[in-house]
This record gives C-alpha cells, sequence and structure tokens, in this order.
C-alpha cells in the first residue's frame, strides 16, 4: 500500500473507530493466542474442554467457544445492561503515576484487576467449584490479564487512566482520540502487526524470563510503564508537571514506543499461559 493510501485509510480508520473495548480485539486475542500457543498440551485441552461447555454462560451474544472469543467476553457483556454491572470495576486499576506505587487503594474490596485475577485463578484450581463459575473464571482470566497489561489499565493521573488526555496521533487528529484509546487500540495494532508475529512458541529460557514475579510484581511493572513511557511521550515533558494540553505523539515517538506495546502484548500471553497451567495443570 502506498504512504498515501496508508494515511487515507489510518484517517478512515480513526473517523469510523468506536474505543468501547478495553484493549480492543486485536490486543486480547493476540494476547490469548501466545498463551494458548505456550501452555502444555494436557492444559490446552483442558481449556478446550471447558470453553466447550461456554453454553453453560447464557450469553449467546456473546460466545466465548475459543481462546479468542473467551479473551473478549468481558468486554462484550457489557452491551447486557445491568446483570454484569458488578465488573465494571474489574478492567483497571487506577494508580496514580506521580506518586508512590500503592496496589491497596484502588484494589479495596478486590473490585481491581489483579485482585480479580487472582481469584480467577483460585476458582480454577478448585475442581470442587460449579462448572459454569469456572468456564467464567477461565473467560474472565484470560480478558483480565490483557488488561493489567495495557499500562493504562495499571496507571492513571486522575484521568481516567489517560481516557481524559486528548490526544493526536501522528498526524491524525480527532476530538473522540485519546490516550487511553490510542495504546487500546491503534498503538497497540501497529505494535502487534510489525513482523514477526508475537504469536509463536517461545522458548523456556524466554518464558522463564517473563514468568518470574506474581501479579503485584506485574502490576507495579505495568504502572512503571505507563509513567515511564505512556504518559511521557504524550506530555512531551514531565508530565507531572506538564501543563493540561492536547497531547500529540509525533511519529519519532511512536516508533518509539512499538516495541515497548508490543513487550506488553508478549508479557501478557505468557505470563496468561503460566497462569493457565497452573491453575489447569
Amino acid at each position: 500500500m502506498s504512504r498515501i493510501l496508508l494515511l487515507l485509510a489510518t484517517l478512515i480508520g480513526l473517523g469510523a473507530a468506536t474505543p468501547a473495548a478495553a484493549y480492543w480485539e486485536y490486543g486480547h486475542q493476540t494476547v490469548a493466542a501466545i498463551a494458548y500457543r505456550n501452555v502444555t498440551p494436557q492444559v490446552r485441552a483442558r481449556i478446550d474442554a471447558l470453553l466447550a461447555r461456554q453454553g453453560l454462560l447464557e450469553t449467546p451474544t456473546c460466545p466465548a467457544r475459543t481462546i479468542e472469543e473467551a479473551s473478549v467476553w468481558a468486554d462484550c457483556i457489557k452491551t447486557l445492561g445491568p446483570r454484569f454491572s458488578y465488573a465494571y470495576s474489574w478492567h483497571y486499576q487506577n494508580i496514580d503515576v506521580c506518586a508512590p506505587f500503592d496496589l491497596k487503594p484502588p484494589c479495596r474490596d478486590g473490585n481491581c484487576v489483579s485482585a480479580q485475577i487472582e481469584r480467577d485463578v483460585k476458582l480454577l484450581k478448585d475442581r470442587s467449584v460449579p462448572l459454569r463459575e469456572r468456564v467464567q473464571a477461565l473467560a474472565f482470566l484470560v480478558h483480565f490479564v490483557g488488561d493489567l497489561h495495557q499500562p493504562l489499565h495499571a496507571g492513571d493521573h486522575h484521568d481516567l487512566g489517560g481516557n481524559q488526555v486528548k490526544t493526536n496521533y501522528g498526524l491524525f487528529t480527532s476530538k473522540r482520540l485519546n490516550l487511553h484509546a490510542v495504546w487500546d487500540g491503534y498503538l497497540a495494532e501497529r505494535a502487534i502487526s510489525t513482523p514477526p508475529s508475537p504469536v509463536r512458541q517461545y522458548s523456556a529460557a524466554e518464558r522463564a524470563a517473563l514468568w518470574t514475579g506474581n501479579v503485584e510484581d506485574w502490576s507495579r511493572e505495568n504502572w512503571e510503564v505507563a509513567r515511564d513511557y505512556a504518559y511521557p511521550a504524550a506530555a512531551g515533558a514531565d508530565m507531572c508537571t506538564a501543563a493540561a494540553r492536547p497531547a500529540q505523539l509525533s511519529e519519532a515517538a511512536i516508533e518509539k514506543l512499538v516495541p515497548v506495546a508490543r513487550q506488553q502484548v508478549v508479557r501478557g500471553g505468557l505470563r496468561l499461559a503460566r497462569l493457565l497451567d497452573e491453575a489447569l495443570g
């Protein structure tokens, strides 16, 4: 595609996009696909067996027949009204990037993404839990690990994780475009689609390098990505003292962020694989 056609296609995409889904479909499905390729064969079979019973969820408009479908189920059920409204706050944790890291306030009563990841692992491990609850825990877990590794679900600056930060993305501007949407969709899609594909079988050494730590450690790491990359690149200055204004992500800034965003997807996929092996192995 010529540069002119590419620019036109991107402009059309910006105008038509409706960024309602966390991390959008491409990011979540890629995290899920990486995990599926890197769990043990026995765990892969158990994932398939659980998802074969996804009818128990009674959400026909939000199927979870495959791990890729399951990865976006938690966003799809937002369209079902009050039935799942209790889960809205489970997709993120607002931790101020201009203050010391503290997971306790946003996770009060377990209403944050990291607490729900730990809860879902426990539910999957417990074979005495009703099957419907284990299927639901699997769908939530696959989604929430993806959410945690979108850095603006882990870090915040009193702006709803960048949702209130109007942002220009390269040459393009839109009244609906914000920093959160950039990381949810446009930057993630560019990072994932940049060859080679991140969906592959990773070596034991590659997996071990990213599997260390626990969910709280990963929360801190993703908060640091928001603090050290996402916000400063948009502010073009010390974002904790910069005056409020529309952010501008230049093409040079985007190029520097692509490997960061790609690494987040790989981290999410491999860590999800570890949690699934622990829960279902």
